[in-house]
């Protein structure tokens, strides 16, 4: 009668492990799921943001005064040469600093790094430029036809965005900060934090000097051998 081969424990320690794919530690959906509600608050940050841009955009852009007479308006002072583009490269240099700030600041949320958040910096970055536009300019708003046929009324020039591409910067900004540290982790998972077990208190403790080896492990990832 034949036999079969018998398989020893060196055999079996020697067998090759399947690796799961790559795709296998990804969480999918669960995990943007899960960073929803920390993602909208990050929008919502950013758009509260650009209110103070705005504020600072309207303080900080150079305007020049004009006084009306019977000629038309005369500028009081010299006005800088710049002013036809400063209104756009002010706006632009906040915008990029509080895409910067913000991208910086969402890389150190540890436990929501991924997909949500990415998608949140978008989000946000471009409702902080268009609230800090829109504000800017409204209190920054020129002078009415009333105003320019009062002889002997000062007037000061209008704050106005010229390049509506200044509006990019602020999600480019902090997208490039983000992406930065994720291109040079060295951890897949990008150092994010493990979120707590809902379950776990439910679960009874193994024994320490017994090791469970009827129960499968609920943390590996798909594709490994239950042992």
């Amino acid at each position: 009668m034949s036999s079969s081969p018998s398989v020893t424990t060196d055999d079996r320690a020697s067998a090759p492990v399947p690796v799961p794919a790559a795709d296998a530690y990804w969480r999918g959906w669960w995990e943007v799921r899960a960073d929803l509600r920390s993602s909208a608050r990050l929008v919502l940050a950013m758009t509260a943001a650009g209110l103070l841009a705005g504020l600072l955009w309207w303080w900080l852009a150079p305007r020049a005064d004009f006084r009306i007479t019977d000629a038309g308006p005369v500028p009081i002072g010299t006005p800088p040469d710049e002013l036809l583009i400063a209104d756009d490269a002010v706006l632009a240099l906040i915008l990029t600093a509080f895409g910067l700030v913000a991208g910086a600041a969402a890389w150190f949320l540890r436990r929501r790094r991924g997909v949500a958040t990415v998608l949140a910096l978008a989000v946000g970055g471009s409702a902080m430029g268009a609230v800090a536009w829109q504000l800017g300019e409204l209190l920054g708003a020129g002078p009415t036809e009333a105003q320019l046929t009062d002889v002997g009324r000062v007037v000061t020039t209008s704050l106005t965005l010229g390049s509506l591409a200044a509006l990019a910067l602020p999600p480019c900004a902090a997208l490039l900060a983000y992406l930065v540290p994720v291109v040079t982790a060295h951890r897949d998972d990008l150092g994010r934090a493990p979120e707590p077990k809902p379950n776990a208190w439910a679960e009874p403790a193994a024994d320490a000097g017994e090791p469970d080896n009827d129960r499968p492990l609920a943390d590996a990832p798909p594709g490994w051998p239950a042992p």
